[in-house]
């Protein structure tokens, strides 16, 4: 099949749209639209592909890819440990939504579709240590350098979304539509302070009823 046809398939499959897509991918709302409808771009980006193809958990090569770059699909684990997969002892172990947006650490950005394209695995005894309830708990990305050195552009972090009572700290959260990560800091009555770690940005004061704390960054990775 040809994979404009087959990218068009899975989206209907999976019940998202391609502007949702097209966002997660950090492109304008109607670029898998005109890739698919007039062929612009002629091919998909590397990167893009890579992620559309994680998102679906299907091989890159279904979406243009030549066979030696293809993603595939992780095998379904063996619950005996047999056939070449390694079994997961869920006891130990659990596996967490990696969400298809970004949290913006930089002039703010629209968040895409809130699906999982992926998952993480954490050991059930760390996240009882740390005090953390694993159904309340996401993975998601870090995009612009304000939060920079502490959270980098492509860190992920892992948001605690449990209700609490304010508190200081670094949050996600979302003003209108659009999604960020900032330390949050007690200001005027009624207000709040928006601190990004890079001194290039200046702190923000808004109404506290205008922000929506999505959740708490409790944990952080990404590349040395």
């Amino acid at each position: 099949m040809d994979p404009r046809e087959k990218l068009a398939d899975l989206a209907r499959e999976k019940g998202t749209s391609l502007a949702a897509l097209s966002r997660m991918l950090g492109r304008n709302a109607t670029y898998l639209q005109q890739y698919i409808t007039k062929g612009s771009p002629r091919k998909l980006e590397e990167e893009d592909r890579r992620r559309l193809a994680q998102f679906f958990n299907v091989s890159e090569s279904h979406l243009g890819a030549p066979e030696y770059k293809s993603y595939d699909p992780p095998p379904v684990t063996n619950v005996a440990g047999l056939g070449g997969s390694l079994a997961v002892d869920s006891d130990q172990w659990v596996e967490l939504d990696r969400m298809a947006i970004e949290a913006s650490a930089g002039p703010g950005s629209v968040g895409a579709q809130e699906t999982s394209f992926d998952t993480m695995m954490f050991s059930r005894r760390w996240l009882r240590e740390q005090g953390l309830d694993p159904t309340k708990l996401s993975a998601i990305r870090v995009s612009g350098d304000s939060m920079d050195p502490l959270l980098k552009d492509g860190d992920e972090i892992l948001v605690d979304r449990t209700p609490r009572p304010f508190r200081e700290g670094i949050h996600v959260l979302r003003l209108g539509e659009v999604l960020n990560v900032k330390r949050l800091q007690i200001g005027k009555p009624g207000r709040v302070v928006l601190i990004s770690a890079n001194p290039a940005y200046a702190p923000i004061e808004v109404a506290q009823d205008e922000v929506d704390i999505i959740g708490r960054v409790v944990w952080k990775s990404g590349r040395v």
